[in-house]
This record gives structure tokens, sequence and C-alpha cells, in this order.
């Protein structure tokens, strides 16, 4: 059995074993849809207050909340096992069975658990999106689609390695520390408005250091076709979410470093 079809077998089987308990599982996803709902309250407070934020109007910041928000259920709809790895692998010790396994570690981690209760924010985001198609001017054509896609790609990358470097600390404090919360939630966060309403630092941390304004800022300014007013090339807004890929593929270096190094657990 090649790995597709092995992740399939793992998809499988946690739908069947959440389909057991349907009523939990509808209400975990639709609890968790009206918690992530409250965050765009808050967007939709700040710009009704000042009317227009660093040149953007609400419908506008509605089209970053909803990409950054859709990319990032993706990701935690499929990375539960690095999410969980320093509490549910390495402290009881599973992890030497996963690697005992004839199969990548990283792929039966990916497919550990898929949770359907994280498609509650992804079907909130969309509403957001559907939204903002009606208060902005955007033309649907297959260019923005296009690149709206491999923004959500990219971004699923991005957090991801995000996720898969959490799980790596855990190799050296066997709990996952909570500072990368600042990365994943935080990062969401910050992704949802645009880039040039932030400090010159914190800009240029979010285009190299953890390069969310690849996946969400200036795939958004190819959608609605608006020239960066920080001066980017308009040939590099459609490629940015590249660097989610490359963000993932260091952040696999440093799993690869972290196995290494990994002596099994104690008592």
């Amino acid at each position: 059995m090649n790995a597709f079809a092995l992740y399939g077998r793992y998809v499988m089987t946690s739908l069947r074993a959440q389909a057991q308990y349907p009523a939990a599982t509808l209400m975990l996803t639709v609890g968790h849809c009206a918690a992530t709902a409250i965050e765009i309250l808050g967007v939709f407070a700040l710009f009704d207050r000042f009317g227009s934020v660093g040149g953007w109007t609400f419908g506008e910041a509605a089209l970053f909340y909803a990409l950054v928000n859709i990319t990032f259920s993706l990701a935690d709809l499929l990375t539960r096992g690095f999410e969980v790895f320093g509490s549910d692998f390495v402290r009881t010790g599973a992890f030497d069975r996963v690697l005992l396994r004839p199969r990548t570690a990283a792929l039966q981690l990916i497919g550990y658990e898929v949770r359907l209760s994280r498609l509650g924010r992804f079907a909130q985001a969309f509403a957001v999106l559907i939204l903002a198609t009606n208060l902005v001017p955007i033309h649907w054509d297959a260019a923005a689609i296009a690149t709206a896609l491999w923004a959500v790609a990219g971004g699923v990358a991005l957090f991801s390695g995000i996720l898969v470097l959490q799980a790596t600390l855990a190799f050296w404090t066997v709990e996952s520390l909570e500072i990368v919360n600042v990365l994943t939630y935080g990062g969401v966060q910050a992704a949802q408005y645009p880039l040039n309403i932030y400090a010159a630092w914190f800009r240029r941390l979010l285009t190299f250091g953890v390069p969310l304004a690849c996946v969400a800022y200036y795939p958004v300014l190819a959608i609605l076709k608006r020239p960066d007013p920080l001066g980017a090339p308009d040939w590099l807004l459609p490629i940015a979410p590249a660097a989610g890929f490359a963000f993932l593929g260091l952040s696999f270096l440093a799993w690869h470093a972290g196995m290494a190094r990994y002596a099994s657990t104690g008592s």
C-alpha cells in the first residue's frame, strides 16, 4: 500500500470513529464556528469605529480574514498528530511504537486524527469570504481563483510547518512550549490585517521570519488587483505563497534533526 492509500485509511478510520457520536461531533463543529465568529465581529467593530484602517475598508479586511482562516482551519484539520506530539507521544513513550512501524513517522502523525470540528472555522471563514465578495468588487476570474487556491496551499504548508516545529521542540522539552501559539493563533490574528498597518520591524518579521505576509497579504493584493502600498513589485504578489512550502521544508529539516537525538522516554 502506498503512502496516499495508507493516509486515506487513516482518514477513514478517524471519520468512522467520530461518526459513532454524530451529535457530539456536530455540537463541537457548531461551537467552534460560533467561537471563531466572535473574531470577525471584533474586526467589524474596529472598522465601524474608524471607517478605514491604513487605507483599507472592512470588506477588504474581511478578505484577509477569510483567506487566512480558511488556510489555518485546513492546516489544523490535517496536523493533529504534530499538535499533540509532546503530550500524546513523547511523554507517554508512544513515539517508540511509531518508530517501529514500517512507515515514516511524519505520515503516521499526519494521519493520527482528522478532527471534523475544525470544519466549523472553515465554514465560518467561507461565509466571511462570501460577505467580502459582496462588499468589495472582486472579479473571480480564473487568475483570481488560481491565486486564492495557491495562497491556501502555501498557507496550509506554512501553518503545518509551524506545528511541525512545535512538535520538534518536544524532543528537547517533552511538552511543546506554549510560546509556539504566538506563531499559530497569534500569526492568524496578525495576518487578518493588511501588512502596511504594522511597524517596519514587524512587517519584516512577517515577511522574512515567519512569512505569513506571503500567504495572505500579497495574494490578496493580487486578487484585488491592487498595487502594494509598500512598493513590492507586481510580479512578486502571485508567487509569494511559495515561501510557505520553503518554510515547511525547513521545518522538516529541524524535525529530522530532532528525531536523530530522540532517546526514548523515561519513567
